[in-house]
C-alpha cells in the first residue's frame, strides 16, 4: 500500500515522539522514544525490526514503508502489521500532556491519515482501530469465529440471538446479513426486495467477491428466517427443503447482470442462510438431491455462523436488538 511520503514522515514523528514544528513541548501528545524504546515498540507489534543507531525519524519512516509494502488481505485495507502499529501508537497508557482518551493525539493522527482515506477511532475496548472512509469498513485482522469470546462479546451475541428470534426475514437480510457481508469484503451486494421477488430466480441477495488475482466470484443468497430440517419430524420440513432445492437450482442456473462490468454472469456459489439451525438431515437431503458439480457450489450458514461472525467482526448491533430505553453507543462496539 502506497502512502504519501508526507504522511509516512508525520507518522514517523509520532512514533518517535518528536515535537511537531511550531509547537511547544507541552503540545506534543506522543510519547518520546529513544533508540531502545523504538526497538521495543516494533517488537510489541510482532516484528523483528531493531533500531541501528541511525537518525530515528528516518529509520522509523523506512521501517513503516517496509510494513506498508506487506501483502494486503483484500482491497481497500491496510497490512495487519500496520493496523497493530496504529493500535500500539495510540495505547491509552502512553497518553502525554492530555487525558487517557487521547483526543488530541487522535486528532493529530487523523489529520495525517485523512490524506490516505483512513480514520482512526477508539472502540469500547479502548483499542484504536482504522476505518476506510470510502467503504466505511473497519480494517481489522481476519476474523476468527472459533476463538474464545470475551464477556462483552458473549453479551452482544446473546442480544443478537434474541433479536433473531423475533426478526422478520427482511430484517434478517437488511439489518444483519448485508452489513456482515460488506464487512467481510463482499461488493455490489444487492437485495432483491419485495418489488423484485418475482424476478429474483431464487436469490434474495447477490454479491461478488474480488480475489487477490482481481478475478471476480459471484454469490447468491437464499435466506430463510427459521430452522431448516429434513428429518420429517417437523411439520412441512421436507416441503420446506424441496423449496430450498428448487430455489438453489434456479440460483445457479440463471444469469445476473453486473452493471459495473456491463455483462451478464452466472452465480458461482449459492449461500443457503438460515436464521435458525440448519440440521445435518437438511444438509444431507440437499446434498443427495444435487449432482456432484452443483453440490460443491452450495455453502451453508446458520444461526451460529451468523452470530459468531457478527461478533468477531465487531459490527454494531441492529437498533432493535437493544432493550427499549437503552442508550446504545453511537460508535460500533469494537
Amino acid at each position: 500500500m502506497n502512502f504519501k511520503k508526507r504522511t509516512v514522515m508525520q507518522l514517523a514523528d509520532m512514533v518517535c515522539g518528536n515535537t511537531p514544528d511550531g509547537r511547544k513541548h507541552e503540545e506534543n501528545y506522543f510519547k518520546y522514544r529513544s533508540s531502545m524504546y523504538l526497538t521495543e515498540f516494533f517488537a510489541d507489534v510482532e516484528t523483528d525490526f531493531q533500531h541501528d543507531g541511525s537518525t530515528r525519524k528516518i529509520w522509523v519512516a523506512d521501517t513503516l514503508e517496509v510494513i506498508l509494502s506487506e501483502p494486503l488481505a483484500s482491497a481497500h485495507t491496510v497490512p495487519e502489521t500496520f493496523a497493530r502499529v496504529i493500535s500500539r501508537l495510540m495505547d491509552p497508557d502512553d497518553a502525554t500532556n492530555e487525558g487517557d482518551d487521547r483526543s488530541k493525539a487522535l486528532a493529530d493522527l487523523n489529520r495525517a491519515l485523512a490524506r490516505e482515506g483512513l480514520e482512526a477511532f477508539y472502540g469500547d475496548d479502548k483499542q484504536c482501530y482504522l476505518r476506510n472512509l470510502k467503504t466505511n469498513t473497519v480494517l481489522t485482522p481476519s476474523p476468527n469465529p472459533h476463538r474464545p469470546f470475551t464477556k462483552s462479546e458473549i453479551e452482544r451475541r446473546e442480544k443478537l440471538s434474541r433479536y433473531l428470534d423475533k426478526a422478520s426475514e427482511d430484517a434478517l437480510i437488511e439489518e444483519v446479513l448485508l452489513p456482515l457481508f460488506r464487512q467481510l469484503g463482499y461488493h455490489r451486494i444487492t437485495a432483491a426486495g419485495h418489488k423484485d421477488k418475482a424476478l429474483e430466480y431464487g436469490k434474495d441477495v447477490w454479491m461478488r467477491y474480488t480475489l487477490p488475482s482481481q478475478h471476480l466470484i459471484y454469490f447468491g443468497l437464499q435466506v430463510k428466517k427459521g430452522k431448516l430440517d429434513a428429518s420429517g419430524v417437523t411439520k412441512g420440513s421436507n416441503a420446506n427443503m424441496a423449496e430450498i432445492y428448487n430455489q438453489a437450482l434456479m440460483m445457479l442456473g440463471h444469469e445476473i447482470f453486473d452493471p459495473e462490468i456491463g455483462k451478464r454472469v452466472l452465480v458461482d456459489h449459492a449461500f443457503i442462510v438460515a436464521g435458525g439451525e440448519i440440521t445435518k438431515a437438511a444438509r444431507n437431503w440437499l446434498g443427495n438431491k444435487l449432482d456432484a458439480s452443483k453440490r460443491s457450489q452450495i455453502l451453508f450458514m446458520d444461526r451460529d455462523d451468523i452470530l459468531n461472525l457478527f461478533v468477531v467482526t465487531n459490527l454494531p448491533l441492529p437498533d432493535a436488538a437493544w432493550p427499549s430505553g437503552t442508550n446504545y453507543p453511537a460508535e460500533p462496539p469494537f
